[in-house]
């Protein structure tokens, strides 16, 4: 059984890494070629899912100097050849990403194509700055795009804008990616990542096997519903956190009945609401 693995004491060359008690940040870093995703980057990539895997914590993807990843590095590409498409080389690290503990949050910004796009494909949140510009340009290369996009992205904005983007080559801006909700959020360059953290920071108040299975779960096939959920929703009833947290919200919900919490805010009545809502519908 492989040993935990310290990104501290990792050495990058494509990345930079940030690691932090409940998130861990990863920048792509090859500006000199629009941070073109090559084998080291993959390599560096898995070892950052290692790392995840075994401690699971939110991961955060962006790129350096205004661009998200323009694409696979088409010099090493335009050398390969079909045992090494069979390799799955980029497909296997982005079905690793996809399937982290955690969820996986994609700030985009500038250029995000070709393997960048299905880089960010693979994440659970897309959120993006104005400049961006995402798509498929493969079958002008001659090539397919075989690491995720031909499946993934009819599952994320249907089929018509699918293949405008994989079979005639457009390219979304970032108005258009988020009229399709290819990406959720857009804000202005300089506070990308302070949107991304705040999004960390939302998922990281819930409690955390509550989000890592409800995401295995979510992503589990038809066929396994219900009796998944049910099995999923055992194991919960079981847990700490389900007693400690319910427990929390019922004493909130007196305080606020006897008076003790009037000076509450409006955003934690609108938890209790919701928590209210959610419990009436189980």
């Amino acid at each position: 059984m492989a040993g935990p693995v310290d990104l501290a004491a990792e050495k990058f060359h494509t990345l930079l890494v940030e690691e932090r008690t409940d998130r861990v940040v990863v920048l792509l870093n090859r500006p000199e070629v629009r941070n073109a995703i090559d084998q080291q980057m993959v390599d560096e990539l898995h070892v950052v899912c290692a790392a995840l895997e075994q401690d699971p914590k939110v991961l955060i993807i962006a790129g350096v100097d205004g661009v998200f990843a323009s694409g696979a590095d088409i010099a090493q590409l335009r050398e390969r050849r079909r045992d090494d498409a069979l390799q799955g080389i980029n497909s296997t690290i982005f079905v690793r990403i996809a399937k982290l503990p955690m969820p996986v949050i994609a700030a985009l910004d500038g250029y995000c194509l070709g393997g960048g796009a299905e880089l960010a494909y693979a994440a659970d949140f897309r959120i993006g700055t104005s400049s961006v510009r995402i798509g498929n340009p493969e079958t002008g290369l001659g090539i397919l795009a075989a690491a995720g996009a031909s499946w993934r992205l009819k599952e994320l904005v249907g089929e018509p804008v699918a293949k405008q983007v994989l079979l005639a080559g457009k390219v979304l801006t970032a108005e258009e990616a988020l009229a399709v909700n290819l990406i959720t959020e857009i804000h202005d360059a300089p506070e990308l990542m302070d949107a991304a953290h705040s999004l960390a920071d939302r998922i990281t108040r819930q409690d955390p096997l509550a989000v890592r299975i409800t995401k295995s779960v979510f992503h589990a096939p038809a066929e396994a519903h219900p009796i998944i959920d049910q099995l999923a929703q055992g194991i919960l009833f079981e847990s700490e956190a389900k007693f400690d947290r319910m427990q929390q919200f019922l004493d909130r919900k007196n305080d606020k009945k006897t008076g003790k919490n009037d000076g509450g805010s409006a955003a934690t009545a609108g938890t209790t609401a919701g928590a209210e809502s959610g419990e009436q519908n189980r």
